[in-house]
């Protein structure tokens, strides 16, 4: 479990899972390419959908609630990521949204 940067992120994007861990409103103002849409409060209840083989990148706004997520998925035996400064360091820097 370590903190990247966008960067990192845009880096790993064919290797890793990007799960985005935002509300529906929040995702609806763009989201990277890819992402799987998966909000906090849902995450524990649909670890199913991801694949324990394959690397993690926790995404959320800022970093914070993505490193939340990126503790329960590494208990839950994830090799997991959090990409520091969340979509509004993704955007600012003006990386692709979908």
């Amino acid at each position: 479990m370590a903190d990247i940067t966008i960067h990192q992120t845009r880096e790993r994007l064919q290797q890793a899972q990007l799960v985005d861990v935002r509300e529906d409103n929040e995702v609806a103002q763009g989201r990277i390419p890819g992402a799987r849409h998966i909000p906090l409060g849902q995450l524990g209840l649909r670890l199913a959908e991801l694949d324990r083989q394959q690397p993690v990148i926790a995404i959320c706004r800022s970093g914070n609630r993505s490193a939340g997520a990126t503790e329960l998925l590494s208990a839950a035996g994830f090799n997991c990521d959090n990409m520091v400064g969340g979509m509004l360091a993704w955007q600012a820097a003006g990386l692709p949204t979908a």
